[in-house]
């Protein structure tokens, strides 16, 4: 073997360097990227943003496609970028870490783009205080953000969910369930939220504003795919930030923003208004940066995956709460440093505030 390779022949040597150079090219960088969303005041940016060229104005920037599309059912909008066939979907941290996560795919929290401040609520029929929800069934959909809700709503008041019966409800179907005379509570978001206390005896019992920085709205992206293409981390960074600044802008450009992501979720310029409003949004980067590295982010994170670990979301025979990692901006690890699934970064939030997107 040893006088064979010495004896290769120029143009043998020039074919197994053509070969290697063919397969180098087939490894080329990923440049069609998919993102999922749903209708939510926090995530309306990203369909306004497709629809008016801000999605392609960015995506060109960097040489890339960008596909936004929109879900009316949240969870299936989840269930699709787990099984692969989405690279980033908006969510919530919670979400993320029950669906994704324990799904066993690593993700990476590239935004956060909001956290409810009051944009969550549980809502009574014809009751006016939470202690009346005691015996009663609840609509919500099960083991989202609302269960969590209810859960920390019931602690609230000294009370457990044996107190409650859970009835699992589509977020499509949750303004239809209401109107319907056996369902007397339910659990949801905005625009649900608005929607439901249109009707004359709907009660708003309790809402996120009481859990502050609980419910935190992402835009999350498979941290292989990030890792491999960060141009797509930053693309969707320069998205969301040009477009949030529209979205608060006091111009008549921001208000007919307002006006048609109103529209789009099925309000109006007032409602839509009415939503931001209990809405902490973080429209400006250097104030997403700091919530994400600040202290409390890693204790909200416990409360969730404790919530997550009792209702046996994070996988099947988990011991505990420490069976998936969650990464912290500063590289600290909550629970499995093994088995890192969820990881917050702070790395396109801090591009986009030192302005080198």
């Amino acid at each position: 073997m040893q006088t064979f390779s010495r004896m290769l022949s120029t143009a043998a040597l020039a074919a197994l360097l053509a070969f290697g150079a063919t397969s180098i090219a087939t490894a080329a960088p990923k440049t069609d990227f998919k993102v999922a969303w749903s209708i939510y005041v926090g995530w309306m940016p990203w369909g306004y943003a497709a629809d008016h060229g801000i999605v392609k104005k960015w995506a060109d920037k960097y040489g890339i496609k960008i596909e936004v599309t929109q879900f009316n059912d949240y969870v299936e909008s989840m269930n699709q970028y787990t099984a692969g066939a989405f690279d980033a979907v908006t969510l919530t941290n919670m979400d993320g870490l029950s669906i994704p996560a324990a799904g066993g795919v690593d993700t990476t929290a590239v935004l956060v783009g909001d956290f409810s401040n009051g944009n969550d609520a549980v809502i009574l029929k014809n009751k006016s205080n939470l202690a009346d929800i005691k015996g009663q069934n609840v609509n919500l959909v099960e083991y989202s953000v609302s269960h969590y809700l209810l859960t920390r709503a019931l602690e609230s008041i000294g009370s457990t969910e044996r107190d409650v019966k859970v009835v699992n409800t589509s977020d499509a179907d949750m303004v239809a369930a209401y109107k319907t005379a056996d369902v007397t509570a339910v659990v949801t978001w905005n625009p649900l939220v608005s929607t439901v206390l249109e009707d004359p005896s709907a009660r708003k019992v309790f809402d996120s504003s009481q859990i502050p920085g609980e419910i935190i709205d992402l835009m999350a992206a498979n941290t292989k795919v990030l890792a491999d293409n960060p141009n797509f981390g930053k693309a969707l960074a320069g998205i969301w930030y040009e477009t949030a600044a529209l979205l608060t802008a006091q111009t008549d450009e921001g208000k007919a923003a307002r006006e048609a992501m109103g529209v789009a979720s099925g309000t109006d310029l007032k409602g839509f208004e009415g939503q931001l409003a209990a809405t902490k949004l973080f429209d400006k980067p250097a104030d997403a940066v700091a919530f994400t590295v600040s202290p409390s982010l890693p204790k909200t994170m416990d409360l969730v995956r404790n919530f997550l670990f009792a209702k046996g979301l994070l996988g099947n025979g988990a011991p505990s709460a420490d069976v998936i990692g969650i990464e912290m901006p500063d590289g600290k690890v909550l629970g499995d440093s093994g088995n890192v699934k969820l990881r917050f970064t702070g790395t396109y939030m801090k591009a986009a505030a030192e302005g080198s997107l």
